[in-house]
């Protein structure tokens, strides 16, 4: 079967909005809900959810609120990470999930981390890929004026840079910049979307049909609240009093994903001080691995997480 066939479709009424939840496979061997970043939708772990479900696992993968086919909230500007963990304890409870692995990426491990330290009950595991766990963040002061998150936190900016062209051009620009080595900065004169232009090829392992996909569904949501959910909230998320991970935590890096070079990332990962938070931690690095190392390298990523879902069996 393809794609299409194995992967079901729904929208679950949660938290006053109707959320759109894809999954896939029976689940004779537990749950395993996928995170997306930005600019990413369900549809970004096509590959992981196939191989969990032929592994005898339940795949789902839910669009965020004000993402792919999921619902507007109707203030965008009162964005919160606290939602996207209150939204996750309400899917699963929807779905009747009793504890479920957690896999996430980009700004989804933020809630996927909270939630098993929250939740310690209802998560059986959490494997990361290019965030590990910073305890209220990073700070982007040594970074300077052009870097992409301060200004797509602006209010407006990104909305303006964005909205010189179409959204298929946006969604292709911003896959082209994140799968580079480099962090996306712009000099005083440029925006953004200047730092690369149609002659630009798509990497290699991101096809013009897998563009289309993400191009509908960004046409669907817009960018309002994307920019809102990741980039606008961030200095409202506090730090979490003595976290301590009762759960395994599996994080996978690629050596050439820019994150690598935000201010403290990869102290965290090589100087022990991610262990001091969980005691059952990995750490696993994938060579040549872009920000994107799930579509780039699926049969690796896959490999690492039915390994991480059979070293950690649930209990009946």
């Amino acid at each position: 079967m393809n794609m299409e066939q194995q992967v079901e479709h729904s929208h679950l009424p949660i938290r006053g909005l109707s959320l759109h939840v894809a999954q896939a496979g029976k689940g004779e061997l537990g749950t395993v809900v996928f995170l997306h970043g930005f600019p990413e939708i369900w549809y970004s772990w096509r590959h992981q959810m196939l191989a969990v479900a032929a592994a005898g696992y339940r795949a789902v993968a839910p669009d965020w609120r004000g993402y792919g086919l999921s619902d507007q909230p109707p203030e965008p500007e009162a964005a919160s990470y606290d939602d996207l963990v209150e939204d996750l304890l309400a899917i699963l409870d929807a779905l009747s999930v009793p504890k479920a692995f957690l896999v996430a990426k980009d700004f989804g491990t933020m809630p996927a981390y909270e939630f098993a330290l929250r939740h310690p009950s209802r998560t059986c595991g959490v494997m990361c890929l290019g965030v590990p766990f910073l305890n209220g963040g990073s700070s982007y002061t040594s970074l300077p004026e052009g870097f992409y998150i301060l200004r797509w936190r602006e209010p407006g900016r990104a909305e303006a840079d964005f909205g010189r062209y179409d959204v298929k051009r946006v969604v292709r620009t911003i896959y082209v910049l994140f799968s580079r080595s480099e962090i996306p900065i712009a000099k005083e004169d440029q925006e953004i979307m200047d730092l690369a232009d149609l002659s630009t090829p798509l990497p290699e392992w991101f096809t013009e049909d897998d563009l289309a996909v993400y191009a509908s569904l960004y046409e669907k949501s817009g960018f309002r609240y994307p920019m809102e959910m990741t980039y606008r909230t961030l200095h409202k998320r506090k730090p979490i009093e003595d976290p301590k991970f009762q759960v395994p935590v599996f994080v996978v890096m690629g050596e050439k994903d820019y994150v690598f070079k935000f201010p403290s990332v990869e102290s965290v990962l090589k100087d022990g001080i991610m262990e001091k938070f969980a005691p059952d931690l990995k750490i696993t690095y994938i060579p040549e691995g872009s920000h994107f190392v799930q579509e780039q390298f699926p049969d690796k990523v896959n490999d690492l997480l039915i390994s991480f879902l059979k070293d950690h069996p649930v209990s009946a």
